[in-house]
């Protein structure tokens, strides 16, 4: 990860620095909408030792009124690079099916600390990706929940496990990262059917690197109906792929030259591109500069990092055959020879229930070539500005031959990103104002299933010489994110389901740079809100805090 402190002013820029306890209110708040105060006190004037236990407004897991049974997999103090490892076994007074399956993370930190990213591997299996939050002097817990139900058909047999959460600790860098994850199994019963899961969920087998590229490849059930790609993907720490939306030029002497700002992920089966994606634009508790900023609510996603998903069913019928497939995983835009993207890639595989074999082929191929333009301004020590417009689209057709008949799946996918980076003279005020919007539409028969995805980012960082302090250095960043989805259902004209959700992140924090810890004075406001409505219901929390402490927690609907 990258550090809480540059080495030298002139590195302090957007890349150089890089739960969820949802409180219990009753029928009456959640009704009225009634404000829940979280603090008695009035917020300190700055911060302090300490700050607020970090958590988000995202809604819990729902979970069914069942029987449900506890499985320890992780519990350990991360220290260093070494990964920690374990075992899983099915829990023996729940068996399967089960209705839910939450993996549920506590962490805690006290000392000095960077932020850090981890990851869960279970059966060699992606499930869990995340970071953790910078810690005050006294110390902060924090807890995280995902549904995981979609890896049941991997949780019905023992599988080894693995969680990589690399540290570093020594005199300086105290904070040890105790953590502790538990995988809860809710029993079926009445009004809990078991979760609707793929037949199988895989890893790719053989992975090697070529290049930036993450290449393996799998053989798949020879009666396979469906096919599903999901892809935890994000831009790694200690580089600047980590702040790749805001790259330039070198030529533009800005202080991360990494090419140009848009990202894509493709997905190759046997060489043809079978996926695009736009990668999210993650934020980290010591991002921009500015760790004060993410105290105590982190930036939308940061503690639960959410895979990209691909339909691959056009090409279920191809690959069938019971013969290893290549599958490749290729980020476009990232310079020649530059490395930094953590990649891990599963297949969730629908199989026939009746037939030993199926068949199908590709009826149509369409992927239009990426269309960018780029305008580029500045050199070194003068203003600059990077500005991106950029477009792609694919659709793809296929069908394969199943018990129930002939299937058709058509795919299409629809990338758009637009980006505005300017800087002042010596990266004094860097500013950026960004989008990125991608549509997905598949449709199985009458079936159509949409996923609109919007995500933005706008606001400024200032670096500018204290009035006042030899040397320091007037640190501020304002700051504000959105996270938007909306997901509908058709079946011919009726609509089956249609959930529309929001996170935004609101907030301006400073710091001085440069000088001991107990002399920053770091200050910092933010507003947090999740809302949710359409199918299932209505949802809407918001959080607010000054200087670490929450100051507003309230629901509405």
């Amino acid at each position: 990860m990258v550090l809480a402190c540059p080495s030298a002013p002139s590195r302090l820029r957007f890349r150089n620095m890089r739960a969820r306890s949802v409180a219990l209110v009753s029928l009456s708040v959640l009704l009225l909408g009634w404000l829940t105060p979280a603090a008695a006190a009035p917020p300190p004037p700055e911060f302090g030792s300490d700050y607020a236990d970090p958590r988000t407004p995202a809604p819990p897991v729902a979970v069914p009124n069942t029987r449900h049974c506890s499985v320890e997999i992780v519990r350990h103090g991360f220290r260093n690079f070494d990964p920690y490892t374990s075992t899983y076994t099915p829990p023996a007074n729940c068996r399967g099916p089960w209705s839910k399956v939450v993996l549920r993370m506590n962490g805690s930190v006290k000392g000095v600390q960077f932020d850090r990213l981890g990851h869960i591997t279970i059966g060699g299996v992606g499930v869990f990706r995340t970071s953790t939050p910078e810690p005050s002097t006294d110390g902060i817990n924090w807890q995280v929940e995902k549904d995981i139900s979609s890896y049941s058909p991997l949780l019905r047999s023992p599988q080894p496990v693995v969680m990589e959460l690399g540290n570093v600790v020594n005199d300086t860098y105290t904070g040890v990262l105790d953590i502790t994850v538990t995988l809860d199994f809710y029993v079926t019963g009445r009004g809990a059917p078991a979760a609707r899961t793929a037949s199988a969920v895989l890893p790719l087998q053989d992975q090697r690197r070529e290049d930036s590229d993450l290449v393996g490849t799998a053989t798949l059930p020879r009666n396979t109906t469906r096919l599903l790609g999901e892809i935890y993907v994000t831009g790694s720490g200690g580089g600047c792929e980590e702040f790749w939306d805001t790259s330039a030029p070198a030529s533009t002497g800005y202080s991360c030259p990494d090419g140009l700002p848009y990202r894509e992920v493709e997905v190759l089966v046997d060489g043809k591109v079978a996926g695009i994606a736009l990668p999210y634009p993650y934020i980290y508790t010591g991002g921009w500069s500015n760790p004060y900023s993410w105290r105590p609510s982190p930036a939308p996603r940061a503690f639960d990092i959410k895979p990209l998903m691909y339909d691959l069913t056009p090409f279920a019928g191809l690959v069938s055959d019971g013969k290893p497939h290549e599958f490749r995983v290729h980020v476009a835009g990232v310079p020649a020879g530059q490395s930094g993207w953590f990649t891990v890639p599963n297949l969730h595989v629908w199989t026939d229930a009746h037939l030993k074999q199926t068949r199908g082929a590709l009826t149509s191929y369409a992927v239009a070539p990426l269309t960018k333009s780029d305008e580029v301004t500045g050199s070194s020590g003068a203003p600059g500005s990077v500005r991106t417009k950029a477009s792609r689209s694919l659709k793809i057709s296929g069908y394969v031959e199943t018990s129930a008949g002939r299937i058709r799946t058509t795919v299409e996918r629809s990338l758009a990103n637009t980006s505005d980076h300017t800087w002042e003279a010596g990266e004094s005020r860097d500013t950026l104002d960004a989008t990125w919007r991608d549509v997905s539409t598949v449709t199985t028969g009458p079936r159509v299933e949409r996923v609109e995805l919007n995500y933005s980012k706008n606001g400024y960082l200032s670096f500018l010489p204290n009035a006042t302090i030899p040397d320091g250095y007037d640190v501020i960043t304002d700051l504000a994110l959105a996270d938007r989805s909306r997901t509908t259902t058709r079946l011919g004209p009726l609509v089956l389901a249609d959930r529309q959700t929001e996170e935004t992140y609101d907030g301006r924090a400073t710091w001085i740079y440069n000088v001991p810890r107990d002399q920053r004075h770091a200050t910092g406001t933010q507003t947090v809100r999740y809302r949710a409505h359409g199918t299932g219901g209505c949802y809407d929390h918001t959080l607010s805090a000054v200087n670490g402490t929450y100051t507003e927690d309230y629901y509405r609907c």
